[in-house]
C-alpha cells in the first residue's frame, strides 16, 4: 500500500535542507568550512531557543478553556456592578487560558515545594484580554510593594554560597515582617502544598474595583472555588512525590485534560462599598487580610472549564504573559499597594524576558484586532493597521490615521485628597485573623501538621530567629507558641526528615 509522503525539511529561510547529518567539510574528516549556512541558522538558533526564565513564578504549566457567565452577580444583573462584557448574558462562553505555577524555585524545580501557587487567567474578550492574575491562597505575605524585591530575596539561594539555606533566610524576613503572620498560617498548613493543581482554589488577591453603565464603583474580590474538592500534601507525603519526580503537578492537569476530566472553577466575588470602612478592624485595601464572609458574602459569577492542552510547551506556557494592568472596560484598579506595583512590574518583567514585542505573540494576542501607533523594537511582526494612510503614525491628525475611541461612558472618579507620604497603613491589625484562622478554621490534625511544619523550619535557624518568631506566635495564640517551643526543646522536626525544598 502507498505511503504518504512527509513534508520535506526546511531551513528558517524555506529551503530544502538535503542533508541535516554532516557538516561541509574538506574532505569526509575536515576542517569544517565556514560558510555551512544551515548549520550556523540551525545551532545559532538552539544557542537561543531558551529565554530568561521568570524571576519569579518560573516553573509552571498552561491549559486552555472557556469560562461561562451566569449573567448574575449573586442574585442580581451582573449589570448592577459592572458593564464588562463578559459578565453580562447568561451563557456567554469567554475564552481563556490559565498558567499554574510555583513561586521561589526555578524552572525545573519541584512542584510539591511548601510555596503559593500562581493561578493567572487570561480572558479573550470582545473588548480586548483581562489577565486576573492571582495565587492559590487568599492573601500574601507583605502590604507594600517596595518590600517585593526584598521578600523574594530571602526565598533565593544565598548570594555568596548559593547554598539553599532557605528556612534561615526566608523566617529571617518574616521575622522582621509582622504583616506575614497571616500568610503563614496558611502556607504551613497542607494548603501550602497543594497535591494537584486541580485541587487549589484560587484568588485575586489584591482588591479591584467594578464599575457599571453609570460610572458607579465598588470594592470586589474575587475567588476561584474548585469543583474537585481541595486536596494538600504534608511534607512527609510531598517527600514521597519528590523522590520519584520533580512535575508531578504538571502531569495530573495535563493527564486529567487528555482523558477528557475537565477541572471547572466557579468564580465567585465579595462585593464592598468603595470607602475606608471605619467599622472594620483592618484596611480593605490591606492584602495580607482576607474579608469576613458573613460581611461580604460570596457571590457566583460563572464557572471555568479547562478544557484543551498546549501543543507546544515554550511557545504556549512560557511565552504567554500576564500583568495586573490588564483590565477590560467595566474593572478598574483599587488604590491596593501592592497591585499599584505589581501593575508596573508584570509589564516591565515581559518585556526583559520575552522582548518589546511579546504582546505580538499568538498566546498573547487579543482576539480583537489591534491598532496602535507603536514602532518597531525587536521581533516585531509588522506594523497594525492605521486606515487609509499607513504612514500617519501619530495621533491626532487632522487628515488622516487613528482616533480616540466615543468617550459616552461614564467614567468612575473617586475623590482622594491627603498628604503625599511614605507611611503605614493605620489599621495593620498583624495578628487577629491569623489568631482566628489558627483557632477556628483549622481543625486539629491542621494545626498539628502546622506545628511540625514550623519546628522543622525553625529548627534549621539562628536561636534569635527561633525566639521572635515565637514572640509572634504568642501574639497569634499562645497555644501556638507553646507547641512550638516545645517542638523545638524536644528536637523535634529535624531537617533531614524532608528535602530542603519542601520546607518553605
Amino acid at each position: 500500500m502507498a505511503t504518504t509522503p512527509k513534508p520535506v525539511l526546511t531551513n528558517r529561510q524555506g529551503h530544502p535542507v538535503h542533508n541535516n547529518q554532516e557538516l561541509r567539510t574538506v574532505g569526509n574528516r575536515g576542517p569544517a568550512t565556514l560558510e555551512n549556512y544551515n548549520y550556523i541558522e540551525k545551532i545559532s538558533h538552539f544557542d537561543r531557543e531558551r529565554i530568561p526564565e521568570r524571576v519569579v513564578h518560573a516553573r509552571g504549566t498552561v491549559a486552555h478553556g472557556e469560562f461561562e457567565a451566569y449573567g448574575t452577580i449573586g442574585d442580581e444583573p451582573a449589570s448592577t456592578y459592572t458593564r464588562a462584557k463578559l459578565f453580562q448574558e447568561k451563557g456567554k462562553k469567554t475564552p481563556l487560558s490559565v498558567r499554574f505555577s510555583t513561586v521561589a524555585g526555578g524552572r525545573d524545580s519541584s512542584e510539591v515545594a511548601r510555596d503559593p501557587r500562581g493561578f493567572a487567567v487570561k480572558f479573550r474578550t470582545e473588548d480586548g484580554n483581562w489577565d486576573l492574575v492571582g495565587n492559590n491562597l487568599p492573601i500574601f505575605f507583605i502590604r507594600d510593594a517596595t518590600k517585593f524585591p526584598d521578600f523574594i530575596h530571602s526565598q533565593k539561594p544565598d548570594p555568596v554560597s548559593n547554598e539553599a539555606n532557605m528556612a534561615q533566610r526566608a523566617f529571617d524576613f518574616w521575622a522582621a515582617s509582622p504583616e506575614a503572620m497571616h500568610m503563614l498560617m496558611w502556607l504551613f498548613t497542607p494548603r501550602g502544598i497543594p497535591a494537584n493543581y486541580r485541587q487549589q482554589d484560587g484568588f485575586g488577591v489584591n482588591t479591584y474595583r467594578m464599575v457599571n453603565a453609570k460610572g458607579e464603583g465598588v470594592l470586589v474580590k474575587y475567588h476561584w472555588k474548585s469543583q474537585q474538592g481541595i486536596e494538600g500534601l504534608t511534607a512527609a507525603q510531598a517527600a514521597e512525590v519528590q523522590a520519584e519526580t520533580l512535575g508531578s503537578h504538571t502531569k495530573d492537569l495535563f493527564d486529567a485534560i487528555e482523558r477528557g476530566d475537565y477541572p471547572k472553577w466557579e468564580l465567585f466575588v465579595q462585593i464592598m462599598s468603595d470607602d475606608e470602612h471605619p467599622e472594620l478592624d483592618f484596611d480593605p485595601l490591606d492584602n495580607t487580610k482576607t474579608w469576613p464572609e458573613d460581611q461580604f458574602p460570596l457571590r457566583a459569577v460563572g464557572m471555568m472549564t479547562l478544557n484543551k492542552n498546549v501543543e507546544n510547551f515554550h511557545a504556549e506556557a512560557e511565552q504567554i504573559a500576564f500583568g495586573t494592568g490588564v483590565l477590560v472596560d467595566g474593572l478598574d484598579f483599587s488604590d491596593d499597594k501592592m497591585l499599584v506595583g505589581r501593575t508596573f512590574s508584570y509589564s516591565d518583567t515581559q518585556r526583559y524576558r520575552v522582548g518589546a514585542n511579546y504582546l505580538q505573540l499568538p498566546v498573547n494576542r487579543p482576539l480583537t484586532d489591534v491598532r496602535t501607533n507603536q514602532e518597531g523594537g525587536a521581533m516585531s511582526y509588522g506594523a497594525d493597521p492605521r486606515g487609509e494612510d499607513p504612514s500617519v503614525n501619530y495621533e491626532p491628525s487632522f487628515l488622516a490615521g487613528l482616533s480616540e475611541a466615543d468617550d459616552s461612558y461614564q467614567e468612575y472618579r473617586p475623590h482622594v485628597e491627603g498628604q503625599v507620604m511614605k507611611a503605614p497603613i493605620d489599621r495593620t491589625n498583624d495578628y487577629g485573623q491569623a489568631g482566628n484562622h489558627y483557632r477556628n478554621m483549622l481543625n486539629d490534625d491542621e494545626r498539628a501538621d502546622m506545628v511540625l511544619n514550623f519546628v522543622t523550619g525553625l529548627s534549621q535557624c539562628d536561636s534569635r530567629l527561633q525566639e521572635k518568631m515565637l514572640e509572634h506566635f504568642g501574639k497569634i495564640d499562645e497555644d501556638l507558641a507553646t507547641r512550638v517551643a516545645e517542638g523545638l526543646k524536644a528536637g523535634e522536626g529535624q531537617a533531614d526528615e524532608v528535602p530542603d525544598s519542601t520546607l518553605v
